[in-house]
């Protein structure tokens, strides 16, 4: 079973469309008019092997806060989505990422439960990229995708490492959940239900 998905989001505020195949190579093709989260997407597609392609427009003119909080959730959906029954998958990821003087951990669950704990807080910007939507982007994500996201940056000096290390490490964790494990059988979960 081909393990893709697309969904498209429409609201006043912001019209975004992603596509996704979750057993990709790592190729992204990521249009939302902010650079450095632009240069987020494409790391986490990179280093979690989901084939990517977002093309999203919104009043950024306001503020990025819509869109990001937006694609959060249209991203969410489509793993959501693609990872269908989850029969077979591993389901639990754990990575640590280094960025230069940086260090990430990502802990995630796929259990149907959508739910985030995000310990690193700046109230810096990078390129006009206020880095407290980092948190907003990750908490949509996890109500939509239904899993529960542990995100920790353990030190680090460089607010562009420290969230490139928390985009890696999610990334990587989230490869390590999805991927299909042949000593699983049926559902990895002793309820019979995810």
């Amino acid at each position: 079973m081909a393990r893709k998905a697309t969904i498209k989001r429409k609201t006043k505020e912001t019209e975004i469309k992603v596509s996704i195949d979750i057993d990709g190579s790592g190729v992204s093709k990521i249009r939302t008019g902010i650079g450095f989260f632009d240069h987020m997407l494409e790391l986490f597609s990179k280093h979690s092997l989901i084939n990517l392609e977002i093309d999203a427009v919104g009043d950024i003119e306001v503020d990025f806060h819509h869109i990001v909080e937006d694609i959060g959730i249209t991203l969410g959906e489509a793993i959501n989505k693609a990872l269908g029954d989850k029969k077979g998958i591993n389901r639990f990821g754990t990575a640590y990422v280094p960025m230069d003087e940086s260090l990430a951990r990502a802990v995630i669950d796929l259990s149907g439960r959508g739910y985030l704990v995000y310990k690193y807080y700046s109230r810096e910007s990078i390129n006009g990229f206020d880095t407290e939507l980092i948190k907003e982007f990750f908490r949509a994500f996890a109500e939509n995708a239904k899993m529960n996201i542990h995100i920790e940056v353990l030190y680090g000096d460089n607010i562009h490492h420290q969230i490139e290390a928390i985009f890696k490490a999610f990334a990587k964790c989230l490869c390590q959940a999805m991927s299909f494990n042949e000593r699983v059988k049926g559902l990895p979960s002793t309820k019979g239900k995810l």
